[in-house]
């Protein structure tokens, strides 16, 4: 962002401005660790096989769920991921980790959901069921799980979710519902339209999709 702004400063000359402002960075290492278990065993084939770069608009789409506490209580929020420019095009949250949280996140989706061509998860039962399954039918759009106990086949999702986490769940005390609801849909217009990606090389998902897709018609 200083480089666009025609500002240039070494790493090192940044750290020093952090430290005089009492600044700290909010991010850690990737961590992934393998699951053990009971797991679903369906035969579902992992056809993303961790191919997580490449993909055209709308050919693979992840999603995952994660908690956040509201008040005394537990809620859960769900994101819809497509792999080719990293933006959130569906996300939901409430007060159970089921099928219709995530039927809640496709409901947000602004384009025809037969577009989507692949819908990759892990193999929690909330992904993994009738609901779901017919969604998908209806649409066409063809199922992907991980292999079981392999964080790393949805590690895009997983990592993405580090940084809502970071960003927005542990910089904010939710009081009710509603306020999550809001200030998830707030978020995510941010992560869309401002926030830059290096995997875009440096740029918003928005951002990227508007000159990759124009420059292709």
């Amino acid at each position: 962002m200083l480089s666009k702004k025609g500002i240039i400063l070494s790493r090192r000359k940044i750290l020093q401005i952090m430290k005089r402002r009492g600044l700290e960075s909010a991010y850690t290492r990737k961590k992934y660790r393998t699951k053990s278990g009971k797991c679903n065993e369906t035969a579902i084939p992992n056809l993303l096989d961790r191919k997580f770069d490449g993909h055209t608009w709308l050919n693979a789409v992840v999603s995952d769920l994660t908690y956040v506490r509201v008040g005394q209580k537990w809620q859960y929020v769900c994101i819809l991921l497509d792999l080719y420019n990293r933006e959130i095009i569906g996300y939901s949250s409430g007060t159970r980790k089921d099928a219709q949280l995530v039927q809640a996140a496709f409901t947000k989706v602004n384009v025809n959901l037969s577009q989507i061509q692949m819908f990759h998860t892990d193999r929690g039962s909330e992904f993994d069921n009738a609901l779901i399954d017919e969604l998908l039918d209806v649409f066409g759009i063809s199922r992907s799980l991980s292999l079981r106990g392999q964080p790393l086949d949805n590690a895009v999702a997983e990592a993405t979710f580090k940084l809502i986490k970071n960003e927005f769940i542990y910089r904010r005390f939710f009081g009710s519902a509603e306020q999550l609801a809001w200030e998830l849909a707030d978020y995510v217009h941010w992560f869309n339209n401002f926030r830059i990606h290096s995997s875009l090389g440096y740029l918003s998902p928005v951002q990227f999709k508007q000159n990759t897709l124009s420059f292709l018609y």
